[in-house]
């Protein structure tokens, strides 16, 4: 099924991101908060009233999720940070251990126990030093997969009962079994490279119906996943490189979606109107309120 004639793909507002991802329904906020990772971004827009904003982040900023306290955690290249949208100020929370130099962190999401999921990954994309890691109870620990060198999500269904993780230059997205003891042994859920071979997965997401919507990087797509691994459905946009989307707005049948334009030449941006914008469609199913991040 082709969603496209359906969705009607907008744009919502144009930021010229070089990196736009992270996309993520604050549901308490009622706005979306995404990131421009290489021009050190992080935005937010309100879907009510089309007010947005950005701060400055010190560094490369590959993540924000809603915390405690009215704060954000976010992912940035040397580590997590807290974010205070009243003072508008960063201030560094921890280190990844063991990390190397070249690394930075990349995408992420929270469980229903308020644990924080996320990924690094080679800055220049070649080597395979990437791996998952869960940030819980302030002490952050390697969690998932690990040698890959771009990693995307992870994402979690709504029950908790399953998480995803993608090999973004692998073309793959592998599931393990959650619960709140742990996580375990990853297997291949979808091989994206056989549906379309010049693409590449990026930032998933889970909606209400356990259906994994992914990013398509040179695919000008999101492509939707029954729990069985299959294609279900597909919506395409007026741009290249779509990172992430996430399902939010009054009834959760809002997709937000994030775009890039740093692979982009200069002469195929008349092909892409909408790339490096925050765009939407209205979802035929519903996502599901993310629980916030736990601090400590």
């Amino acid at each position: 099924m082709n969603l496209t004639s359906s969705a009607r793909p907008r744009r919502l507002i144009d930021v010229g991101s070089k990196l736009g991802e992270g996309a993520f329904w604050d549901a308490e906020r009622a706005i979306v908060w995404f990131v421009d990772i290489k021009q050190h971004r992080l935005w937010h827009y309100d879907p009510a009233t089309g007010s947005n904003a950005m701060a400055e982040a010190p560094e490369q900023i590959g993540w924000a999720l809603p915390a405690d306290n009215g704060l954000l955690l976010c992912g940035l290249k040397d580590g997590l940070y807290t974010f205070d949208p009243a003072h508008q100020r960063f201030e560094k929370l921890m280190d990844v251990p063991g990390e190397p130099v070249g690394n930075r962190l990349n995408d992420a999401c929270t469980d229903p126990w308020g644990r924080v999921w996320f990924g690094s990954m080679d800055d220049s994309e070649s080597q395979a030093s990437g791996r998952f890691y869960v940030f819980e109870r302030g002490e952050i620990r390697p969690a998932g997969p690990s040698g890959i060198s771009i990693t995307n999500g992870p994402a979690v269904s709504a029950a908790g009962d399953r998480i995803y993780f993608t090999d973004t230059l692998g073309q793959k997205i592998m599931v393990a079994p959650l619960t709140v003891s742990g996580v375990g042994e990853a297997r291949l859920f979808a091989d994206t490279g056989a549906l379309h071979p010049n693409a590449y997965p990026d930032g998933p997401v889970v909606d209400a119906e356990d259906h994994v919507w992914t990013g398509l990087y040179l695919g000008s797509r999101v492509a939707r996943f029954s729990p069985d691994g299959d294609v279900v459905a597909e919506v395409e946009f007026e741009a290249r490189d779509i990172t992430k989307m996430c399902l939010g707005g009054a009834d959760f049948r809002t997709a937000f979606v994030t775009t890039a334009t740093k692979n982009l030449e200069e002469g195929e941006f008349p092909q892409f109107p909408h790339a490096g914008s925050l765009l939407a469609f209205d979802s035929p199913v519903a996502g599901f309120a993310q629980a916030r991040a736990k601090l400590g």
